[in-house]
């Protein structure tokens, strides 16, 4: 279990984090919020590359600076950009991470086969990885981050970039290694983790707004999501979610508490509650301090 206890991050006079508290157990739970929320803060306290201004993080009972390289050994943490050398196929490469990480050469070679499979790329396994393309690296990273049978896994907005078909594939990998470990996936992109995240952590205004499941957070808009023709003129206390393609042409998608003369009501989703819930903070548009 790992445990987030009443955590603060500052940087000089700001707050990137206030008072946090959160407990992981194995499943798959995902961090999402909008740029410079406070994900990326979060994931580097987890793997001890920035450490709390107050509070502490706590694997099984125990504070993770105290456990140090112990608590590392049970990590695996897939960056945003991962790095790699090009002229390495995905096996050296594997093998060149899995010596850096001190597993022994015995272990080595058959876990890194089965790694190999497991991310589909046991058929390309000794080509040079600069020939690779699309999330064909990220899933070496995968890899990487799984090579020490990992407790804890992190993956930092892992399919930024993706294309929709290596997206999916992706999410489905992630479900695979889910199991009987901690999966914290930190994204922006809601369709990355509304079918395979059980829990949703959202952070707003620098605090936890929720660490719930994603069909508790869409209960909180239903019956108040409506869709509207295009070219509707808003009301007063009607917020546009979104535009899009419906059966008859451009609909748009209204959040408002009254139903709009003409509207239809439409089951809400974790966009809808996405938009709803950072309506009037969506003007994030970097991550200095995240």
């Amino acid at each position: 279990m790992l445990s987030v206890e009443h955590v603060t991050k500052t940087y000089g006079k700001f707050t990137a984090l206030e008072d946090i508290s959160l407990t992981f157990i194995p499943g798959v739970y995902g961090l999402l919020a909008p740029n410079g929320a406070g994900k990326t803060t979060l994931i580097k306290m987890l793997t001890t590359l920035l450490f709390p201004t107050k509070g502490q993080i706590l694997w099984e009972g125990e504070d993770i600076q105290v456990l140090g390289a112990e608590y590392r050994g049970l990590l695996g943490y897939l960056l945003q950009q991962f790095g790699y050398y090009p002229n390495y196929t995905s096996r050296q490469f594997l093998r060149y991470a899995a010596a850096l990480q001190c597993i022994p050469r015995r272990e080595v070679d058959g876990r890194i086969e089965a790694l190999l499979e497991t991310v589909g790329l046991g058929d390309v396994a000794d080509e040079k990885m600069k020939k690779f393309s699309g999330g064909m690296p990220q899933r070496v990273g995968i890899a990487v981050a799984m090579l020490n049978d990992p407790k804890l896994l992190i993956l930092d907005e892992p399919t930024a970039g993706l294309a929709p078909r290596e997206r999916v594939r992706f999410r489905n990998l992630i479900h695979a290694l889910s199991g009987e470990r901690i999966v914290i996936l930190s994204t922006h992109i809601v369709s990355d983790i509304e079918t395979i995240a059980g829990q949703i952590v959202m952070f707003r205004d620098h605090r936890l707004y929720c660490c719930d499941s994603p069909a508790r957070i869409c209960a909180q808009f239903q019956g108040r999501v409506f869709q509207l023709p295009a070219g509707t003129a808003l009301a007063p206390g009607q917020f546009l979610l979104s535009e899009g393609q419906g059966e008859d042409g451009l609909v748009l998608r209204v959040l408002c508490d009254t139903p709009p003369i003409g509207g239809a009501m439409v089951t809400s989703g974790l966009e809808d509650a996405f938009l709803a819930i950072y309506r009037d903070c969506l003007f994030y548009t970097s991550d200095a301090a995240d």
